[in-house]
C-alpha cells in the first residue's frame, strides 16, 4: 500500500505537467501561442518543482513551505482544467490528489 500510494503521487505529478499543457494548447490562440503555453507552462512548473519541491530539489522547502507549494501547484492544475472546460476530470483530479494528500500524512510519507 505504501508503494503505491508513492506511484500515485508521480502519476499525479506528471498529470499536472499534463493538465498544464492541455490548459496551454486549449487557451492559446494560434500555433504559436499554442506551442509556447503548452510547452513552456509546464516547463516552468517542472523547473519550479525541481527547484523546490522534489524530493531531491536544490533548494527544498520543508514543512508548512512544501505543503503550500504543493497546493497552489495542484490547485492551479485543477484549475486549468475546469478552465479548459475539462470539469469532470478536474474534479475526478481534484478528488485524487485529496486521497493522496491523506495517505501521504497517514503513512507518514512527507518528505
Amino acid at each position: 500500500m505504501l508503494l503505491l500510494n508513492l506511484a500515485l503521487r508521480f502519476l499525479l505529478e506528471i498529470c499536472l505537467l499534463i493538465a498544464l499543457g492541455y490548459w496551454g494548447m486549449q487557451t492559446g490562440k494560434g500555433w504559436f501561442l499554442k506551442i509556447c503555453l503548452g510547452i513552456g507552462v509546464p516547463m516552468i512548473f517542472a523547473f519550479i518543482w525541481a527547484l523546490f519541491g522534489s524530493p531531491k530539489a536544490t533548494m527544498p522547502l520543508n514543512g508548512t513551505f512544501h505543503f503550500m507549494l504543493e497546493f497552489v501547484m495542484f490547485s492551479l492544475a485543477v484549475i486549468a482544467l475546469y478552465a479548459a472546460g475539462r470539469k469532470q476530470l478536474a474534479s475526478i483530479f481534484a478528488i485524487l490528489i485529496i486521497i493522496n494528500q491523506i495517505l501521504l500524512t497517514f503513512f507518514n510519507q512527507r518528505a
